[in-house]
């Protein structure tokens, strides 16, 4: 039999940088955590599988199935816009200014309440946001919004993964999304998935 530890098993979109940084603030190695990447159009279905121990989430869920961490970090609003476009000449973008840009309606299965809070129906002052662009996956929405026919109300962090095609640009006017770990609960967690947890709290208090 192995003595090799088990490796954690982490579901996470978008940045790995932001999962890598939920691996730091925990204390662990990364050589013992094995990052998956989820697909956004059906975001849970890989965690209910067993596939990944826990997963990443931004903002609040409503899964009956499912349990979340305290907010252990905060993932602040960004605009992608393409590079050539007026607006990547800004330092920041208003959520106001959004409301004359076409943006993106929710990818697959993806919650609604889900995307509500990624893409508001509406701006804080009553502007309605256009969400008229679906796709299923990052690259297809970096490719339209790359060339000048769309805009994507997300988070600062894709500025990781875009390409130089486009720009991610601050957004004011909305607040960051939290950042926890979700896990299912109708399963007992193994116990270095407690630990791993309960580290990731811990560190995030500090």
């Amino acid at each position: 039999m192995s003595d090799q530890p088990t490796p954690l098993r982490l579901g996470f979109h978008g940045s790995p940088d932001v999962a890598l940084h939920i691996v730091r603030i925990a204390g662990w190695d990364p050589a013992a955590v094995s990052l998956g990447q989820y697909d956004i159009a059906d975001p849970f279905t890989e965690l209910r599988r067993g596939e990944f121990d826990v997963m990443i989430v931004k903002f609040g869920l409503k899964e009956p199935d499912l349990a979340c961490s305290r907010a252990l970090t905060y993932d602040a609003r960004g605009a992608v816009v393409a590079a050539d476009s007026p607006l990547a000449k800004q330092d920041a973008i208003s959520v106001e200014e959004l409301a004359d840009q076409e943006l993106f309606d929710r990818p697959g299965e993806m919650p609604q309440y889900v995307w509500d809070e990624v893409v508001p129906p509406h701006t804080p002052a009553g502007r309605p946001l256009h969400r008229r662009h679906r796709v299923t996956d990052i690259p297809a929405m970096m490719r339209l919004v790359a060339e000048g026919n769309a805009v994507h109300l997300s988070l600062i962090s894709l500025a990781d993964v875009a390409p130089p095609t486009v720009r991610v640009v601050p957004v004011t006017g909305l607040p960051p999304a939290p950042v926890s770990l979700a896990w299912c609960n109708d399963r007992e967690l193994p116990q270095h998935v407690r630990r791993f947890v309960a580290a990731a709290e811990a560190g995030a208090e500090r």
